[in-house]
């Protein structure tokens, strides 16, 4: 894909190799099913999905996973000439036991390829011409060098006019002895332009009560654009002129894993598209109501 076109959205993170527990037990011992997932490319997946031109930032192993990642990427027409592969690291596994309303990971992926992501693997030249990044609390909290990066890219975009999208996706376990709260708001300070948040993320981490709560805190950051997702009741759209309630879309949940990703993925797509963030909302709930019908993060996410 190189000498290409420049893709309207970028993603910045971990992608994951996902092994996912099913119900039945061999000789009493758990049966996992190999996925994938990673917030951040499963939100530029669901992106793809939905038509839109988009490619990912990172680093993946030398290993069988990493091959299959790229793969993976191919077959979703995801842009990946920005992800190097490292010799010295392996890629980053993820097991998950399916759960419709929690979340519930264990991760092997500490010292993983794209934990070692810095500043200067990042792609400038790309980045000046996307219209929107997508980066996420867990892209911020996996090492020092990837928050590193997600700074000085989200810096660069924003010098620049382009858009920066937040999703906090707050994993406490991944954060060490690095402060979320601090770096979260540090690079809030940076001013993206859009923010997703669900609400218990939002109350551990801020203390912000109520979905008015979420949009008045990051509104008044400078954010054009809040949504603040309350899982199965739906979400509150926020702007600087209206805020809109966002009706959950019918499902059936199976496995939450990848719901938040698929909304935010699917929204950015559709707001590049209309210009209309109340559509795009609408257009992602449909899409994350769907994903969570299903196993995994990134198999059920629908395509347009």
């Amino acid at each position: 894909m190189a000498g290409g076109r420049i893709p309207d959205i970028l993603g910045l993170g971990e992608p994951l190799i996902e092994m996912v527990r099913l119900a039945q037990l061999i000789d009493g011992r758990p049966v996992y099913v190999q996925g994938f997932g990673g917030d951040t490319s499963t939100a530029i997946i669901a992106a793809a999905r939905q038509r839109a031109h988009v490619g990912y930032i990172s680093a993946i192993g030398d290993d069988m996973f990493g091959e299959a990642l790229r793969e993976l990427w191919t077959r979703e027409g995801v842009d990946h000439q920005y992800v190097t592969t490292r010799h010295d690291a392996s890629t980053g596994v993820c097991f998950i036991d399916p759960d419709p309303t929690g979340r519930r990971f264990t991760y092997a992926r500490r010292g993983s390829a794209a934990s070692l992501f810095d500043v200067q693997d990042l792609p400038l030249d790309a980045l000046s011409a996307a219209g929107v990044l997508h980066v996420s609390g867990i892209t911020l909290a996996i090492s020092q060098t990837i928050s590193n990066a997600a700074f000085r890219a989200a810096a660069h975009m924003k010098n620049r006019g382009n858009l920066v999208s937040l999703d906090l996706n707050h994993r406490p376990a991944l954060w060490g002895q690095r402060n979320a709260v601090d770096v979260l708001t540090q690079f809030v300070e940076l001013r993206p332009d859009i923010v997703f948040a669900s609400d218990d993320e939002a109350a551990e981490l801020f203390g912000l009560a109520t979905p008015d709560a979420i949009a008045d805190r990051f509104l008044s950051s400078g954010a054009e654009i809040v949504v603040a997702k309350q899982g199965a009741k739906g979400a509150l759209l926020a702007t600087p002129e209206r805020r809109t309630f966002i009706p959950p879309f019918p499902s059936t949940p199976v496995d939450a894993s990848g719901a938040g990703d698929s909304f935010a993925g699917a929204f950015l797509a559709w707001f590049l598209e209309t210009g209309d963030p109340e559509r795009a909302a609408q257009e992602a709930a449909r899409v994350a109501a769907v994903t969570v019908s299903g196993l995994g993060a990134v198999d059920s996410i629908p395509r347009r």
